[in-house]
């Protein structure tokens, strides 16, 4: 074995092979139990979108559509960044990887910037906000607020893990630039993009459900 790849390789694994197999073995199983979580915030939102879809619709009328447009473009274009900063690591070119990682940092605070600085604020001035400032009137108006109770919760879990996310690949960012990844040791940078595909497909799934209910005006 090579000296860069003794190196690269944890001391608990035979090989590079059997280490790969198992941090990514880890990661899925990780992302199982976020996929049952979402499961189930997926799983009550369709119940209760079902039982009150007439105040659910309506809720979902006072959103921003274009910037949660906006916002899924911006994701999307974050996971070819990301998947280009693995394609870097893996060939070892180290300002690409850097410069990749950066990039997706950018558009992740992106993200999390327009919905806590423009949305959330917005919903805010609006009094949609349920339990701190909620005003809405007529017949669908509880169903309304049931609804804003849905929508805060799972954008707020989801910009949580796009924080999360971010932070990972600001430490990741720090490595590469000490030259720590390249072909022989690129799975921490592997492990974070599923993590970080991950929570852009939870976001894909979000946007119809919440923002696209019924017909916009």
């Amino acid at each position: 074995m090579s000296e860069g790849r003794a190196a690269a390789l944890g001391e608990q694994f035979e090989d590079l092979e059997q280490q790969h197999e198992a941090s990514s073995l880890g990661m899925w199983v990780f992302l199982a139990t976020e996929i049952m979580f979402f499961g189930g915030l997926f799983a009550g939102y369709t119940v209760y979108r079902g039982l009150y879809l007439p105040g659910f619709e309506a809720g979902s009328h006072l959103l921003n559509v274009k910037l949660g447009a906006f916002n899924t473009a911006v994701l999307l274009c974050s996971s070819l960044t990301m998947a280009l900063a693995v394609r870097a690591a893996m060939l070892g070119r180290r300002r690409e990887l850097v410069t990749f990682l950066i990039l997706t940092i950018l558009l992740g605070l992106t993200f999390v910037g327009v919905k806590m600085a423009f949305e959330w604020h917005h919903d805010y001035e609006e009094h949609l906000v349920p339990g701190i400032d909620f005003v809405s009137e007529g017949p669908n108006g509880r169903a309304i607020e049931l609804f804003f109770v849905f929508y805060f919760f799972m954008t707020g879990v989801h910009a949580l893990h796009m924080v999360i996310g971010i932070a990972i690949l600001a430490v990741l960012t720090w490595q590469a630039s000490q030259g720590r990844f390249g072909p022989e040791r690129y799975n921490p940078v592997e492990m974070a993009g599923l993590y970080w595909h991950f929570v852009d497909v939870i976001w894909i799934f979000l946007f119809p459900l919440l923002y696209l209910i019924g017909a916009h005006h």
